[in-house]
């Protein structure tokens, strides 16, 4: 007779599992092996809205740039830019053009990234040459990708060091007045804000679910399969999840339809294109 031995679990895919069960629910998806480490961090992200009032420790921003610099960069441009901001003042300020979010008072560090033509234009006008490209709305969007693909690489390492942070849209409200606090000049953007520090862990903030992967991933061509089911779905674990977090157990339906229901919703940001020529970005 031949015994077969079962291999158990190891930690690290225990916590996988639970990780990939806080996520996706019932839906979990078949996963390559190899990446257990980073595929944990990774699944264990959470948004941050309730902060400690300590300091993040010594050299942390230069410890973010350097990650946030590791990032892909299109044709090396490097066309972005972050600042910084520890003054409660001006946190309270930009917390005021932000929404009145409290966490961007509350935490210890608030980074805003910028889409960063400027430094390309001064470039161009210290060499006398010509900068018509960077007056095109693909510019724009190359250096926006640019910063958010920093600052990604950013949250990744902020988490490593057992920071929390949550991004901040809101910093589009009112991008000029975001401008002159921060000092910024033309043809740059604060694409958004993110508030970094410890977590409250008495706040309880937990993994947010996410739509089950066949609402996301196509293969081969762009094919929307069994999305009123899985919708309805998400929806209910949505709002499991939010009765658990202490909020109103909107859903998803109703949150995606009431924040695009109407120019009104869009908190000034209906008006980001006069914002952005204001700012100095040519649009062409």
């Amino acid at each position: 007779m031949t015994i077969i031995e079962t291999r158990k679990p190891t930690a690290a895919e225990d916590e996988i599992s639970a990780a990939l069960r806080k996520r996706y629910g019932a839906h979990i998806p078949e996963l390559a092996s190899g990446a257990d480490d980073i595929l944990g961090h990774l699944l264990a992200h959470r948004s941050i809205r309730s902060y400690r009032p300590d300091p993040v420790p010594p050299h942390t921003v230069e410890t973010l740039v350097a990650a946030a610099q590791s990032a892909a960069s299109s044709s090396n441009l490097q066309t972005w830019s972050v600042v910084a901001v520890e003054d409660q003042g001006r946190k309270q300020r930009l917390s005021e053009f932000a929404g009145g979010q409290k966490h961007i008072r509350e935490a210890p560090l608030f980074l805003v990234w910028l889409a960063d033509l400027s430094r390309a234009e001064r470039l161009a006008k210290r060499e006398g040459r010509p900068d018509d490209g960077i007056h095109f709305l693909e510019t724009l969007f190359v250096a926006i990708i640019d910063a958010a693909l920093a600052a990604q690489n950013a949250v990744v390492v902020l988490e490593a060091l057992g920071l929390g942070s949550v991004y901040i849209g809101a910093i589009r409200n009112r991008p000029q007045a975001v401008a002159e606090e921060l000092g910024l000049p033309p043809n740059v953007l604060a694409v958004f804000g993110l508030c970094v520090g410890y977590a409250d862990q008495a706040a309880g903030e937990d993994v947010k679910p996410r739509l089950r992967q066949s609402m996301v991933l196509h293969r081969e061509r762009y094919a929307p399969t069994d999305e009123i089911h899985g919708i309805a779905a998400y929806d209910e674990t949505l709002r499991d999840f939010q009765t658990s977090q202490g909020v109103a157990p909107v859903g998803w339906r109703e949150t995606v339809l009431n924040r695009l229901g109407s120019a009104k919703a869009l908190n000034g940001r209906d008006r980001l294109t006069e914002a952005l020529r204001a700012l100095g970005f040519g649009l062409k």
